[in-house]
């Protein structure tokens, strides 16, 4: 896993700062802008979803839990809707935004419908579709169909990644390690920036995530103690940082 299970769409629209770094020149478009904070917060509305259902999911002796894609669908459009404000379906689907957010919409149904037998199993407790196993899922299907136009990523610094997967790259890990693990580093506040990537150029967006009350069950003390996945916790303190979610948008 990587980054916290909680929620975190009860927090004011991502905060978003644009800042020039080694090498990167200012986005041209708000548009670039607009789509990756959709995109993040898309996942995290749909991640709440998962985590607020963990005991639904988990009840060994509950067969069809109800929890089909079009209902995780249903339910994360509304908590997008709550915490930006707009209304996600009423964005055009032959722009830009509209067809990644389709496509994004389009791997949450996927996924869950994918894992029905799973999420239905009677006699099983702990299921590990997780938060954390749920979002790279998406973030995996989104990938298959948005192609290279676009990929969002949840990643974390170095020493808290469980999935070799999701290790930041150069650029994420100069982003975690110079900003967010800053001890002056406004909590909340992300990154922007257009850099070159094997001679294109393409728009990177870094949301930080921090570890909440919730997550210490899984990432907190005692450390390297196993947790409910058999991951060693990492001793982790409400508001460490936890995780970072990174959009990647070709220009």
């Amino acid at each position: 896993m990587t980054g916290p299970q909680v929620p975190f769409w009860r927090r004011a629209w991502i905060s978003v700062t644009l800042l020039v770094l080694l090498g990167a020149q200012a986005p041209q478009s708000g548009d670039d802008v607009a789509i990756a904070i959709s995109l993040a917060q898309m996942l995290r509305a749909a991640r709440t979803v998962i985590s607020s259902n963990q005991a639904l999911i988990n009840d060994p002796d509950k067969g069809d839990k109800g929890l089909t894609g079009q209902v995780v669908l249903a339910k994360t459009l509304t908590i997008y809707r709550d915490a930006s404000g707009t209304d996600p379906m009423a964005i055009g689907a032959t722009t830009r935004q509209g067809r990644l957010m389709h496509a994004q919409m389009d791997a949450i149904v996927e996924v869950v419908d994918a894992n029905q037998a799973t999420i239905n199993a009677k006699g099983v407790g702990f299921k590990a579709f997780i938060p954390a196993v749920f979002a790279r899922l998406v973030n995996e299907a989104f990938s298959r169909r948005a192609g290279d136009e676009a990929s969002v990523k949840v990643t974390a610094p170095v020493d808290l990644v469980r999935n070799r997967k999701a290790l930041p790259d150069a650029w994420e890990r100069q982003v975690i390690e110079s900003k967010f693990l800053a001890a002056d580093w406004p909590k909340g506040k992300g990154v922007e920036a257009v850099v070159d990537r094997n001679g294109h150029s393409v728009f990177r967006m870094m949301s930080p995530e921090y570890y909440a009350g919730s997550c210490l069950s899984c990432h907190g003390d005692p450390k390297g103690s196993l947790d409910i996945t058999g991951y060693p916790r990492e001793g982790g303190k409400e508001n460490d940082l936890g995780g970072v979610i990174s959009v990647t948008l070709t220009r």
